[in-house]
């Protein structure tokens, strides 16, 4: 005698699945059932078996908008946009008045490519908060990021602006199955970086449970793991590549692990790295694009089919221009990525060059989402790193050297990838003068050029004094980067 105590119906756009909880003889099982037969007697193997043929959206209506709505949403927001920088932006007031252009002169989306494009050093020109489109007593968050001249990039947020964040975020977990019986481990650094609070908010959002682990004590994070059941874990490629060998190394597999899915961005990574987290976590590995000047992690993301990464177009306004002519370029031509905000209150951004190489695709997906999608990004098109998920720029290390004293300006920066975590190397030229057989003076000296570097990039970097004139010199220029890392 079978007792159905729990059950439940699922449509397909084919089938109808029921899920029944059965008890029969004080043993309870679990079937998924499909035209009167019992095809999987796992709960979890249902489950798997119908997100694999259903999509799971978190805002559905705004998920699956058709592309007329998703552009007249756009036009709206973007005519709002400009008419608020105008009026509250003295930067932006003035580059549109140097083109001649009043705020009435937005009238279609094709406009758009008329109004002035925004760069990272317009942020460094307008420090700190030049940029900003509220009071100050409006602001509820500033977050920040590496610039070159040692000042960082800073960002702000209205409470209004904080919660489009966790809404793109909450999107963006459920893409990978989450929901509100998921237990998501933020392995992101918190702080200034974007990325933990920007999971972390988006995990509430989205009523999971978020564990705050933020990044190291790669021990302890495993522990939390298992005895808290994490489903989801969202950190760096390259620190989930840690985890699974710290795992292994510690006694543990896969197997004692929950883990379903993990969200991983903020560095570079390729489709062998994907292959490899997912063959040693036993999970689904999803990539996420961001970047804190635009809002942070969650402007894009990829759904199960994984053939690019959508952005959240109601909230952005994505253009591929040529890098050198800010000029558009074909459809499905590689170029510069350019974002404009079109419902941030605080830090709205009008064409901004993100310098991420990639393409778009504004082709309906299977999962049933319009927005368009990003191809994971190519390169970049200035010579910023990206080591851990902090931006690098070379010019940044350049200054931190040359307040020391006692060093040559001649370095070159080694950045490569060992047993899967970033590391950075500077080789640094001393005077004659420091160059001797006192080796514990030489080390003090390393220490503290380490510890100068650490304060203005905020990692951690292995430095290495050379002899004088041993770096190679360049008639042209310097070479001062070796990447070794295999992308």
């Amino acid at each position: 005698m079978r007792n159905i105590f729990y059950e439940r119906f699922f449509n397909t756009p084919k089938k109808q699945f029921r899920i029944l909880t059965i008890k029969e003889r004080n043993q309870v099982s679990v079937y998924a059932v499909c035209c009167g037969k019992y095809v999987l007697n796992s709960f979890y193997a249902a489950w798997c078996m119908l997100c694999s043929i259903m999509e799971i959206y978190w805002n559905k209506s705004v998920e699956t908008m058709e592309r007329e709505q998703i552009r007249a949403i756009q036009l709206e927001r973007l005519r709002s946009t400009v008419q608020n920088v105008y009026a509250s932006v003295p930067y932006y007031r003035d580059k549109m008045k140097e083109k001649g252009l009043l705020p009435g002169d937005i009238k279609t989306l094709d406009n758009l490519r008329d109004l002035p494009i925004t760069t990272k050093q317009d942020l460094r020109d307008t420090y700190p908060f030049g940029l900003f489109a509220v009071p100050m007593e409006e602001i509820v968050r500033v977050h920040a990021s590496s610039g070159t001249t040692g000042k960082q990039t800073v960002v702000g947020y209205t409470r209004k602006d904080i919660d489009i964040w966790a809404e793109c975020m909450a999107r963006c977990l459920a893409m990978e199955g989450a929901d509100k019986s998921s237990r998501v481990q933020v392995a992101y650094g918190y702080g200034l970086f974007t990325g933990g609070l920007g999971a972390h908010y988006g995990t509430e959002k989205l009523g999971a449970v978020a564990i705050p682990a933020s990044s190291g004590n790669t021990q302890r994070q495993i522990t939390m793991m298992i005895d808290f059941g994490v489903t989801h874990l969202c950190c760096t490629p390259s620190y989930a590549m840690n985890i699974a060998e710290v795992l292994w190394d510690i006694g543990h597999t896969k197997d004692d692990l929950k883990l379903k899915a993990g969200c991983f961005g903020a560095e570079p990574w390729s489709d062998g790295m994907r292959a490899e987290i997912e063959n040693r976590l036993g999970i689904r590995a999803y990539d996420i694009y961001g970047l804190s000047e635009i809002m942070g992690p969650a402007v894009s993301h990829e759904c199960r089919y994984q053939n690019g990464l959508h952005i959240w177009e109601d909230c952005f306004i994505p253009e591929i221009t040529d890098a050198d002519t800010d000029l558009p370029v074909k459809d499905g031509e590689a170029g510069d990525l350019v974002i404009t905000t079109v419902n941030k209150e605080g830090f709205p951004l009008i064409r901004y060059k993100t310098r991420d190489i990639c393409t778009i695709n504004y082709e309906p997906c299977e999962c049933g989402r319009a927005h368009a999608r990003m191809s994971k990004p190519a390169g970049r098109t200035d010579d910023m790193l990206i080591i851990r998920g902090v931006n690098v720029f070379p010019s940044q290390i350049e200054s931190a050297l040359l307040t020391v004293g006692e060093v040559q300006p001649h370095y070159q920066i080694i950045v490569d990838r060992i047993n899967n975590l970033d590391t950075l190397t500077v080789n640094i030229e001393i005077s004659e003068g420091m160059f001797t057989d006192n080796i514990r003076g030489i080390e003090d000296f390393e220490k503290k050029v380490g510890n100068q570097i650490n304060s203005v990039l905020g990692i951690n970097a292995k430095i290495r004094l050379v002899e004088p004139k041993s770096i190679a010199r360049s008639e042209g220029k310097a070479k001062r980067v070796i990447d070794k890392r295999k992308i």
